[in-house]
C-alpha cells in the first residue's frame, strides 16, 4: 500500500481533505450553496489540521509572508457564512493560491505523470505557481 508511511491521523486527515475538496467541488456546482461551501472549508481545515498537526497549522498560518493569504482566506470564509458565497468563494480563492501556491510545482511533478492530460495540467499548474511567486516579491 502506498500510504504506509503516513500515520493514522494523517490517513484520516487526507479523507477529511479530499472531503472538503468534493464538498467545495459541489458547493461550486450547485450555483454557490453556501452550506456544501461552509461545509467544505470546515473539512479542509480539519484534515490540514489532522495531517500537519494544530500547532504546525497555526504556525503555517501565522508566518508573516502567508498574513495576506491567511486574511483573504478568512475573509472568505466569514462572506459564504455571511450569506454572500460567491464573492466569499473568490476571496477564498484568492487566499488559497497565496496561501499554497508554493506547493502548486509539487502538484505539477505529480499530475505530470497522468496519461494524456498530465503534461496541460503540469503546464497551467507551473503558470499559477509562477504567478504566485512573481507576486510575493517586493517592490
Amino acid at each position: 500500500m502506498p500510504t504506509m508511511w503516513l500515520s493514522d491521523s494523517q490517513k484520516i486527515g487526507v479523507a477529511f481533505c479530499s472531503g472538503g475538496g468534493f464538498f467545495l467541488l459541489g458547493g461550486v456546482m450547485m450555483f454557490f450553496d453556501r452550506a456544501m461551501l461552509a461545509m467544505g472549508n470546515i473539512l479542509f481545515l480539519i484534515g490540514l489540521t489532522c495531517i500537519i498537526g494544530f500547532q504546525k497549522t497555526a504556525l503555517f498560518f501565522a508566518r508573516r509572508q502567508k498574513l495576506k493569504g491567511t486574511a483573504a482566506f478568512a475573509a472568505g470564509i466569514l462572506l459564504i457564512l455571511l450569506r454572500w458565497p460567491f464573492v466569499g468563494f473568490l476571496v477564498e480563492l484568492y487566499g488559497i493560491f497565496v496561501l499554497f501556491g508554493d506547493f502548486f510545482a509539487t502538484i505539477a511533478g505529480f499530475a505530470g505523470n497522468i496519461p494524456v492530460v498530465g503534461p496541460y495540467i503540469t503546464m497551467v499548474l507551473e503558470r499559477v505557481g509562477a504567478g504566485a511567486r512573481n507576486s510575493e516579491l517586493p517592490v
